[in-house]
């Protein structure tokens, strides 16, 4: 029987502290409110205790993030779409940044099994004055394990509407996507780090966001195969192509760390699950 979920999360400040409220149904919750940096930034981890999502799973999560708050979500480990016998697992996430908000979307990877059906959709919805610094990483497949993606598909949808849309369908069955040079040339981990804002960057923020990017990637050993680009107005964005999810996620860490130190001026605080 599939399982359907659902989670809200409503971050606020209260007394100088940012503090976190939640509904949920179903396997889908968070852990306990963590402070490792200071009161004003309250972390969180989203736990799915069934451990993955197979055909006709659902998962709904709402994140509202209220003017002067700040919240950073990840999970403790990566989301499963396991194999499919012929409906789709679909995740639906939608974050709500009221002004001078700030959030943090840091999910670890997803891992789309062999003969899954998955759709992954993420929606951001902006006050001016606020600002989200989020990613999303795909593993397709777990090559290392000899289990490659040779079956099912993955439709990927990150919005922000209005001034950005990447919408992509990935077929295993696409030998021209999945190896092909102007595709994924044989990579099976495609990562994208964002930093998202209500308002348009203003031209010397937007330089300095990438010019910070541009200078860890050429220092790292994924250089050739990642890049920063503006895509528009309110958006700056690292795409990277590896043969696995660890190099990807390590390039795009050390990016965060520095557009967290240089743009948000804040330590470059990993969250706590992330060492365990």
């Amino acid at each position: 029987m599939p399982w359907h979920a659902r989670l809200d999360l409503d971050y606020r400040m209260e007394a100088g502290r940012c503090v976190a409220r939640f509904e949920h149904d179903g396997p889908l919750r968070i852990l306990q409110s963590l402070y490792p940096e200071d009161e004003g930034v309250c972390h969180n981890v989203i736990v799915h205790p069934p451990g993955g999502l197979v055909g006709g799973d659902t998962l709904t999560i709402g994140v509202r993030v209220r003017d002067g708050a700040h919240g950073l979500i990840t999970t403790p480990g990566a989301t499963r779409f396991y194999r499919s016998e012929g409906e789709t697992a679909l995740q639906t996430t939608r974050i709500q940044l009221d002004a001078n908000a700030r959030m943090e979307w840091l999910p670890l990877e997803a891992i789309c099994y062999s003969g899954c059906l998955a759709e992954n959709r993420l929606r951001m919805e902006l006050a001016p004055g606020s600002e989200l610094m989020g990613w999303d990483v795909t593993a397709l497949g777990l090559p290392e394990s000899g289990l490659p993606f040779d079956r099912g598909g993955l439709l990927q949808h990150l919005e922000l509407p209005g001034h950005w849309l990447e919408r992509g369908r990935i077929a295993a069955s696409d030998d021209r996507l999945m190896n092909g040079p102007l595709g994924l040339a044989g990579r099976r981990c495609l990562a994208t780090l964002f930093l998202v804002s209500g308002s348009d960057f203003p031209r010397q923020r937007r330089d300095q966001a990438l010019a910070l990017a541009r200078e860890v990637i050429d220092a790292d050993l994924l250089a050739s195969s990642a890049g920063a680009t503006a895509p528009g107005n309110r958006v700056i964005a690292v795409r990277v192509l590896a043969p696995l999810v660890e190099p990807a996620l390590s390039l795009l860490k050390a990016v965060r760390a520095s557009w967290r130190r240089s743009l948000w001026d804040l330590p470059a605080t990993m969250p706590r699950s992330w060492a365990v």
